[in-house]
């Protein structure tokens, strides 16, 4: 599989508004948050699955040099569960934006994809990572942290998504016209 140039730019534009936004995520995960899974949704619409998996193991990693969550300092086996959970988020997507048919069919898959990386997380980080690895001192927040990677993953996700369709939309409609 060749990356055209194309989608290694749109990639690039996508990483660049993660980066930007990933500054703003001290404010609140919702602004954050809901930008960056637009961008992993755009990403695999717009240049593909593989793009879009090459963003969902990025960001996290961006995230953590610009934010510096102390958590994810002390717990590293969390970046692969946040890259697991993007990467759920636009197999689902690619796999499944046309299979339902209709104008159902990319809202459909954009949730279905919301539902298991929320799912995903929250069993992986909030089940079993932190209960298990979270250090003593900051055992106070496990159910802040349980709620961020668990519902707070599914509500930006679904966010995320609604951002995402209707930038498509506008842009399917001044394509079309």
């Amino acid at each position: 599989m060749k990356i055209k140039t194309k989608q290694i730019t749109l990639t690039a534009i996508m990483l660049a508004i993660c980066i930007v936004s990933q500054f703003l995520k001290n404010l609140s995960v919702y602004i954050t948050g809901p930008i960056i899974n637009a961008a992993l949704i755009l990403t695999v619409v717009y240049a593909g699955l593989a793009c879009g998996i090459i963003l969902s193991i990025i960001t996290p990693i961006t995230s953590f040099f610009i934010t510096g969550s102390p958590v994810m300092a002390a717990i590293p086996a969390m970046f692969p569960c946040i890259m697991l959970g993007n990467i759920i988020l636009v197999l689902c997507i690619a796999l499944l934006k046309d299979k339902f048919g209709g104008k159902v069919s990319l809202p459909l898959s954009m949730g279905i994809g919301a539902i298991l990386k929320a799912a995903f997380m929250g069993i992986a980080i909030s089940l079993v990572i932190l209960p298990t690895m979270l250090p003593v001192k900051m055992k106070p927040m496990i159910k802040v942290l349980q709620m961020q990677f668990s519902l707070t993953q599914l509500i930006t996700a679904v966010i995320g998504g609604i951002y995402a369709f209707i930038i498509i939309k506008i842009i399917d409609r001044q394509i079309n016209r």
